[in-house]
């Protein structure tokens, strides 16, 4: 499934398209994954565990992997993963660092809101850390709301934990 966006930022117009994962998106989805995590935090073993098999840990599960494209390059990824209770995680969600700052991030999260709904979700989940301010304030503005985290949980990073319900 393709979906093709255009924005107009400064001027600059800019085209994403939208597109599932595909095994040729795996290499992207680890590497820009990795940056980030390095770049704040450490890479935990479940995350090396899960971006070296995105196959196996994301989509045979059921979940998915939304890929944001812009001239043909992957810019932003991010996955949606099923948790044993039935509901949807957003997580390893990256934007490429040679493109922040053109709102690629905020159209990954809109696009990824819209597949969501689409598949009849009815709410979604998200662990993340407050150091990352941008990212908190944009869940916010998308209508994330901060619930209470569960101790231990899935990411020793993690300290907060938020929803948006449909």
């Amino acid at each position: 499934m393709c979906f093709c966006s255009t924005f107009a930022l400064l001027n600059y117009p800019m085209k994403l398209i939208f597109d599932t994962y595909q095994p040729n998106y795996a290499q992207a989805f680890k590497q820009l994954n990795l940056h980030w995590l390095e770049q704040f935090f450490v890479v935990e073993p479940h995350d090396d565990e899960v971006l070296s098999d995105p196959d196996r840990f994301i989509i045979q599960p059921g979940g998915e992997i939304l890929v944001a494209l812009q001239d043909q390059k992957v810019v932003g990824v991010v996955a949606l993963m099923p948790d044993e209770h039935g509901f949807f995680e957003m997580t390893k969600m990256a934007v490429d660092a040679n493109f922040r700052g053109q709102k690629i991030g905020q159209q990954l999260l809109r696009y990824t809101l819209d597949f969501v709904q689409q598949k009849g979700l009815d709410r979604l989940l998200l662990y993340s850390n407050r150091k990352l301010e941008n990212a908190i304030y944009l869940y916010r503005k998308f209508g994330f709301e901060e619930i209470p985290l569960e101790h231990p949980n899935p990411y020793a990073r993690a300290d907060i934990k938020m929803e948006i319900r449909f």
